[in-house]
């Protein structure tokens, strides 16, 4: 499927810094919240769902063609709540559908505690679970990985999630190595799309969950908020994602109102490209199927 075209724009945060957003496709606005934190290309038009809705693509502070924040709390998760809701006011919506991929799920599930009555719609898809306090043992991993042992790439991904699981983190090298688990099937698609969607930027990503952007008092506030958000909530799944595995993000769903979970087969962290047409039905029917 040919890719949307793509128009460029800013918008203003509230501290003055001018950042960068993109839009594709045509139909009603859905903003994409990407993780990372990454440049927002790697999402791409989202398996062609850029023909059923205008994504609004924005690129968090220092990834993409957005600068780099003076003060580094700017990269906080909270403080990028903000961003996104100036950008809410930048396109002149009362309420926004909303859809976070990854880390980005983290950013939108407390904007939607934030700002509740600003949501249409949200979707998570292979949501980040930090803003809940939904943990992920090593053990579970380890168990979803084992059911990919009869694929080629499995010995040497497998060593390496060990090594990462074993309480020292993993080498650079290890990190590389597990890249297929993140992929319902590790072709030269994905493989291209695993360089492409690394963040680029670290100081961003050590500053994601810097200064108790994830403590327990915020924690505890985003989930007493989505136990009530009023907005529909479509909880996305890839089962053999390692990321955000199925049964965290059922977790996740225990804990939402009006939440529907989905678990998209053979799909890893990137479901959009897994199974395209899977993907955008999913969502689709989501967008279009639940009430405001």
């Amino acid at each position: 499927m040919a890719s949307a075209p793509h128009t460029s724009a800013t918008f203003t945060a509230p501290d003055g810094t001018r950042l960068a957003h993109r839009l594709a496709g045509s139909g009603d606005p859905l903003l994409c919240v990407p993780g990372g934190p990454a440049d927002s290309a790697y999402l791409g038009d989202l398996g062609g769902l850029a023909t059923h809705r205008t994504l609004v693509l924005p690129d968090l502070r220092g990834t993409g063609r957005s600068p780099r924040p003076a003060d580094p709390a700017g990269y906080r998760c909270d403080r990028l709540v903000d961003d996104i809701e100036a950008l809410r006011a930048h396109l002149g919506l009362e309420r926004v559908d909303l859809l976070g991929h990854s880390a980005g799920a983290n950013i939108a599930a407390q904007y939607a505690a934030r700002y509740p009555h600003r949501v249409a719609r949200l979707a998570l898809v292979t949501p980040g679970l930090r803003a809940v306090g939904v943990d992920i043992t090593g053990d579970a991993r380890l168990g979803l990985a084992r059911r990919r042992a009869h694929e080629p790439w499995f010995p040497a991904a497998f060593a390496a999630l060990r090594a990462i699981n074993s309480g020292n983190g993993g080498t650079d090298a290890d990190w590389e190595a597990v890249a297929p688990f993140r992929y319902g099937r590790w072709d030269e698609a994905a493989r291209r799309h695993e360089v492409a969607s690394r963040p680029d930027n670290p100081e961003a990503v050590a500053g994601f969950g810097a200064g108790g952007a994830f403590g327990p008092d915020r924690i505890h506030a985003t989930r007493a908020a989505l136990a009530t958000l009023p907005a529909p909530v479509l909880l996305l799944a890839g089962e053999f994602d390692l990321n955000s595995p199925p049964g965290a993000v059922a977790e996740l769903a225990g804990l939402v109102s009006h939440a529907v979970l989905r678990v998209q087969p053979g799909a890893g962290h990137y479901p959009w490209l897994d199974d395209p047409a899977a993907f955008v039905a999913s969502v689709t029917a989501f967008l279009d199927g639940a009430s405001r």
